[in-house]
């Protein structure tokens, strides 16, 4: 008798295919990719060269953009070209088929019909359309594929953009949904947020309107777009681009094909007369003025300036990008009801641009909220997540004081000022104080308020992405001080320590919290994960207190201060306790150095890790050149120099990686390491490898007593390389004198090659290094130039 196979819980997705190696398509091939998904990336046959040449040039054209689809350029070579004249057989070893092409119903229906004999029978087929309509495109396909078809909407870039939206047809099977959300959320790292099949979906519809009420406003309010962006931008919670360079970035032409698609597909939609390209919108894609691709839009650079298009003139002026002073002065004010009612008051025709503005968008999206999405909080999120904004316009409303916004709004449409006359529905008014609460978000279709998601993959996300007011367990405390807490959540006896300094950066406070929290921690817990509840992990180590004791010639404080930071990095690696690093976002200097002296470190993929000191005219001393150096001679006893060449020519240019994958490439995280795609799944799983460690029984590493060094000869080595980067004006002075002090400390210093050596050698040699160059007029000069301006400086 043969046993029943288990039921199949899970979409298990080891292939996956993209057709369309368009922008679009090749980014998601990219990063399925990224994510471990062998990738299949379809197109057309090339009419010359290689057959399936129109797939290769897009993936050789990814190791080229910016910001850079992958997350280690290496993985290009991964992706496989395919055509479909040639390859569609490919689909039916395939678990996932995103279909990425044009959006063109025709052109979709035409390669649905022609792949859908190949698609294997438990594969899941999706549509990263923008805007048409699912249940329209299910049409093409035979019945035994349309309880597998679905729409999902990657947002541009695809690597970055945290939101998908996932769009169900009538027929979409529910489980195939399940699966498909779990592994977007964990897997590929998004935020997936259910949409109606409407026109635009979610993203795009309150988006894009809130882009087009913008443009009508500029013309209304007679105002620049240099000066609209200024008011559109930070000082209102949203992205430096603002309108009119976000617009240029994306392009002209598809912005105005966007609002196209809404002018046809939304005939009934009462602020139809408004979904139409502006006089002058449509005059510059008519001159091929189509935005940052064709190198001018709304804007465009003349020499080293930037210039912006005047209406009134027909031609570029200089950009000023000013807000008047009395609605810089209202923006800077706090309290979001304050604001809006001095917004709402002013004369001034800055704030009454953007009281309009902000009045239709919240028209508009409680207008609409029933027909396109299940609840307000799938509102915000998706345009937070999309559009990067700090609050979604439901967020903003509450904020403002819900009661109070919504009678403007009505006083505003009963005098003929906003831009349609149709009625606030009958739920803003009925005495709520917002629609996000303790029972959920409100759901307008419903008429309720709905709770968070019940999907099993969000208990994995201890502290999700906190809609307003929302408000999470913040655990128990155990042990804190002025610089770390250390807490627990709920029983499983792993310790959560958090810093409470500003960019949760490195002083003495933070020093000794982290060595008498290990202390507390091996007296009444299993572990310890170092995690930090927003970015960055650490942005490294208080440069405004180290120059401090410099200049106050307090020169025993300040190599005690190193001293402490070398001995709180070695109280991490042999702790008794595992301790684990859980790292997104910057992990910078000292950050990174903890990092390296953690039992394992758990990383976001978005983790930009780095030694920078050489920047700032120092080299690392909390241990990390000590670490790297032996981890060199593990990896390599009989010629640690070979490992030491790729992470000397990483800390000696302070680089910092643009991945958790690509520090691993540099020698800043260990193969070991873990990285994670979603940020906010990253304390779950820190911790659950926190216990594992614990569990199997953790002890530390012993203290390395004979550690072979590359010495005298691997530094003169380095040196040589040094000598050809001054001689080519690469390299000042002083940055040659800090990369030698860096190759001295990584080689052991002036000794035999192959000499052992033990850790504290090492240690002393790294802090001697540092000590020596901080007391220089050159190091104290780029340390105080990064304080004031942020950057660095070449002396």
């Amino acid at each position: 008798m043969t046993a029943a196979l288990p039921l199949k819980l899970e979409l298990r997705i080891r292939k996956a295919a993209v057709l369309g190696a368009g922008v679009m398509g090749a980014q998601i091939a990219a990063h399925l990719t990224n994510a471990g998904v062998e990738t299949v990336l379809f197109d057309l046959p090339a009419k010359e060269g290689p057959r399936s040449g129109i797939a290769l040039k897009a993936i050789e054209n990814l190791k080229k953009l910016s910001p850079a689809p992958l997350a280690d350029k290496n993985l290009a070579a991964a992706i496989i070209p395919a055509n479909y004249d040639e390859h569609l057989p490919l689909l039916g070893e395939v678990d996932l088929v995103v279909e990425a092409i044009a959006e063109r119903m025709d052109w979709k229906l035409e390669l649905y019909r022609k792949i859908a004999p190949h698609v294997s029978p438990s594969a899941v087929l999706a549509s990263n359309t923008s805007g048409l309509s699912i249940n329209g495109l299910a049409e093409a396909l035979p019945e035994s594929l349309r309880h597998r078809f679905t729409g999902v909407h990657f947002f541009n870039p695809p690597r970055y953009m945290h939101l998908v939206e996932l769009i169900p047809t009538r027929l979409t099977d529910a489980k195939v949904l399940e699966g498909l959300e779990a592994f977007l959320t964990t897997a590929v790292g998004k935020g997936v947020i259910y949409a109606r099949d409407t026109p635009n979906f979610i993203g795009n519809r309150i988006g894009v309107f809130s882009m087009l009420a913008t443009m009508h406003h500029t013309e209304q309010f007679g105002l620049g777009f240099d000066v609209v962006d200024a008011l559109t931008g930070p000082t209102v919670g949203r992205p430096k681009s603002a309108t009119y360079r976000t617009a240029d970035v994306v392009g002209l032409d598809t912005m105005a094909h966007v609002i196209k698609t809404m002018a046809d597909t939304l005939p009934d939609d009462p602020w139809h007369a408004y979904f139409k390209a502006p006089a002058w919108l449509a005059g510059l894609i008519e001159q091929g003025a189509l935005g940052q691709k064709t190198g001018a839009g709304f804007y465009r650079k003349a020499g080293k300036d930037i210039v912006v298009l005047d209406v009134a003139k027909r031609d570029y002026r200089p950009s000023e990008q000013k807000t008047s002073d009395e609605v810089a002065a209202i923006l800077a004010i706090k309290d979001t009801a304050e604001k809006f009612a001095k917004l709402r008051a002013s004369n001034d025709p800055q704030a009454q641009f953007l009281w309009a503005t902000f009045r239709d968008l919240f028209h508009y999206a409680a207008y609409h909220l029933a027909d396109i999405a299940d609840t307000a909080r799938d509102v915000d999120l998706a345009i937070r997540w999309g559009y990067g904004w700090k609050l979604g316009p439901f967020e903003t409303w509450q904020a403002a004081g819900w009661q109070q916004v919504a009678g403007w709004i009505a006083e505003d449409i009963a005098a003929g000022k906003a831009m349609s006359q149709a009625p606030l529905p009958a739920w803003v008014t009925d005495g709520r104080s917002g629609v996000h609460g303790k029972g959920g978000s409100w759901s307008a279709s419903a008429n309720a308020d709905k709770p968070r998601s019940r999907h099993p993959v969000y208990a994995r996300q201890l502290f999700p992405d906190p809609i307003l007011g929302e408000k999470f367990d913040q655990g128990t405390t155990v042990w804190e001080n002025e610089g770390v807490r250390l807490w627990t959540r709920g029983d499983d006896g792993v310790g959560i320590l958090s810093f409470k300094t500003k960019m949760n950066t490195v002083n003495d406070h933070v020093l000794d919290g982290i060595q008498q929290a290990i202390d507390v921690a091996e007296q009444q817990l299993k572990a310890v994960v170092i995690w930090q509840s927003g970015e960055p992990f650490s942005a490294g180590a208080d440069l405004k207190g180290a120059l401090g004791l410099l200049q106050a010639g307090k020169l025993d404080a300040f190599e005690a201060m190193v001293d402490n930071f070398q001995r709180t990095s070695m109280r991490i690696k042999h702790a008794l306790v595992p301790v684990v690093a859980a790292v997104r976002g910057l992990a910078l200097g000292g950050g990174c150095e903890f990092q390296m002296h953690a039992a394992r470190t758990v990383a976001a993929l978005e983790s930009y890790i780095g030694l920078v000191e050489a920047g700032v005219g120092l080299l690392p001393a909390g241990g990390g050149l000590h670490e790297l150096a032996v981890r060199a001679a593990q990896a390599n006893p009989a010629d640690p120099f070979e490992s030491l060449k790729k992470v000397f020519e990483t800390v000696a240019m302070a680089k910092v990686s643009a991945s958790a994958l690509e520090a691993k490439q540099l020698g800043l995280l260990r193969e070991s390491d873990v990285v994670v795609f979603n940020p906010y799944e990253l304390l779950y799983v820190a911790k659950k490898v926190a216990l594992s460690l614990a569990e199997s029984g953790w002890r530390p590493p012993l203290y390395a007593r004979a550690i072979p060094v590359a010495g005298d000869v691997g530094t003169a080595t380095f040196r040589a390389s040094l000598a050809n980067l001054q001689a080519g004006y690469f390299a000042s002075e002083h940055d040659v004198e800090i990369a030698r002090r860096i190759a001295d400390t990584l080689c052991g210093g002036a000794i035999e090659r192959g000499a052992l050596v033990d850790e504290q050698w090492l240690l002393d040699l790294e802090r001697k290094h540092f000590v020596e160059l901080a007391q220089t007029e050159k190091t104290q000069a780029r340390i105080a130039h990064t304080m004031t301006t942020g950057k660095p400086l070449r002396n």
